[in-house]
């Protein structure tokens, strides 16, 4: 039981906020990477407890879980097997490296939403860099499993630069998507 402890409390936190009618929840930093243990013959052991402890938090609602700075290849059927609805994941300072892994043969069958701007700076991004960096994404991930997000929360900003920020990014996406579906027309 004691390995569950924070477990428990996060799924009693998470049914909290559906029963007051939050439908879509994110869980930050699930650690696979930064907990896994030294000894390789532990990895299994701690990454089934990691996935099965994800999985009885987030039961009954829809679930973005975010990952960010872990190297994706070692935990790549764990991040699978946490049955997260999107996950979310830093990109913006590592220039799509962090998709590689979600593109190179790999089945993720969960939405994506990579960073696209870095929220840690002030600088607001432009809608030309914004418009750009999600290309370079969609040059790896179809269209279909793509979310678009700023990298991380929004707390380390004054709200003059996020709804900049923010204004610019959704004026992106609403370009982007009028122009993928006159594609499909």
């Amino acid at each position: 039981m004691g390995y569950y402890c924070i477990t428990l409390a996060s799924k009693d936190e998470v049914e909290d906020l559906e029963k007051a009618g939050i439908t879509v929840t994110r869980i930050d930093e699930a650690a696979f990477r930064e907990g896994l243990r030294l000894r390789k013959f532990e990895h299994a052991f701690y990454l089934d407890w990691a996935d099965h402890s994800f999985r009885i938090t987030n039961a009954g609602v829809q679930i973005h879980a975010h990952m960010c700075y872990s190297n994706f290849n070692i935990i790549t059927h764990s991040i699978i097997d946490m049955d997260a609805n999107v996950i979310t994941i830093e990109n913006s300072r590592s220039d799509e490296k962090l998709l590689s892994v979600f593109h190179e043969g790999v089945k993720y069958g969960a939405r994506i939403s990579p960073g696209v701007y870095d929220i840690h700076s002030p600088r607001i991004p432009s809608i030309e860099e914004i418009a750009d960096r999600i290309n370079k994404m969609l040059a790896v991930l179809e269209t279909n499993v793509l979310w678009v997000n700023p990298n991380y929360g929004l707390k380390t900003r004054k709200y003059t630069e996020v709804k900049s920020a923010l204004q610019n990014m959704v004026a992106v996406a609403k370009q982007l998507r009028t122009q993928l579906a006159t594609m499909f027309i």
